[in-house]
């Protein structure tokens, strides 16, 4: 009962967002706003580190495979424009990079613009990727450009990394883009995927109320502030969905993982980020999340 509140709570902050918004469709991201008295409260620990990988898909387990265009968006991805664009992407708005390179990544200084590109013969690629790079707007920024320079049309499906890698071994997109390493690997070694490419990330953070009920702004590292969480009480948000910001909140908890079912304070969403953290502001709760959606939704 306590799940279907909770996400009933989420679907009619989503409609009503909807029923605000103007003429054009809007993502996730734009749909829900995050009001003041709601903010990062812990974002530092090597724990917190979130790794994106892009995976082709294999031809030889799945049939139908874009392999040339799957490819070249993951060339291009890793390549001096996109790495460019990836190192400047929110800059301007947000006073601070949203998204950064790995070491190993391209060199962002080396970009040059690509003419326009005649169509290829098979022109549609299939993207299955997690929310976060959809609900922070980083590939509506990055896939117009690539468009344009190679004359492919890619079709982004979003959702949790979970289902999102299930979406591929499925037979349903050409490659993936998400972030849970373990997952990945096992994607590759099952056969599913060509080979795992890591090439940017970002950090998870802690959000929640400005009072801060829980006193989790101090602590040295999230396993100490969810430890907070639990003694307290407080309520938490957690996505519930295999997701790879789901993954990475249960390795924080690690063994002691709360129980939706008998921990009152620990709801187990089922949903995508921006519905979490719109549950979690209108709940006064917790929540786990890439940093550069939140930023990105608190505009």
């Amino acid at each position: 009962m306590k799940k279907l509140l909770a996400v009933l709570l989420a679907l009619t902050m989503l409609f009503a967002f909807a029923a605000c918004g103007g003429e054009k469709s809007k993502t996730d991201a734009e749909q829900t706003a995050t009001p003041e008295g709601f903010e990062i409260l812990l974002e530092k620990g090597e724990d917190m580190k979130n790794t994106y990988s892009l995976i082709a898909c294999n031809p030889d387990k799945l049939e139908g495979i874009n392999v040339e265009g799957a490819n070249a968006l993951i060339e291009w991805m890793t390549g001096s424009e996109a790495s460019a664009l990836i190192a400047d992407y929110g800059k301007e708005q947000y006073g601070q990079a949203l998204f950064y390179l790995l070491d190993d990544a391209a060199d962002a200084e080396e970009s040059e613009k690509t003419e326009t590109a005649e169509k290829p013969e098979n022109s549609v690629i299939r993207m299955s990727t997690t929310t976060s790079v959809n609900d922070s707007g980083l590939l509506p920024y990055l896939l117009p450009v690539f468009e344009k320079a190679t004359g492919y049309t890619v079709e982004v499906q979003s959702a949790g990394t979970g289902a999102a890698i299930q979406k591929a071994k499925d037979g349903n997109a050409d490659l993936i883009l998400v972030h849970a390493k373990a997952s990945e690997e096992e994607f590759v070694s099952e056969g599913y995927g060509v080979e795992r490419i890591p090439f940017m990330y970002n950090y998870f953070v802690i959000v929640g109320p400005s009072a801060d009920p829980a006193g989790i702004a101090g602590c040295e590292n999230a396993a100490e502030a969810f430890a907070k969480i639990r003694d307290t009480k407080s309520t938490f948000i957690s996505r519930g969905d295999d997701s790879g910001t789901h993954k990475a909140e249960k390795k924080i908890w690690g063994e002691n993982v709360p129980d939706a079912e008998t921990d009152e304070w620990y709801v187990s969403a089922g949903q995508g980020m921006g519905a979490c953290l719109s549950m979690a502001k209108q709940m006064n709760g917790y929540c786990l999340t890439d940093k550069a959606t939140f930023l990105s939704m608190a505009e």
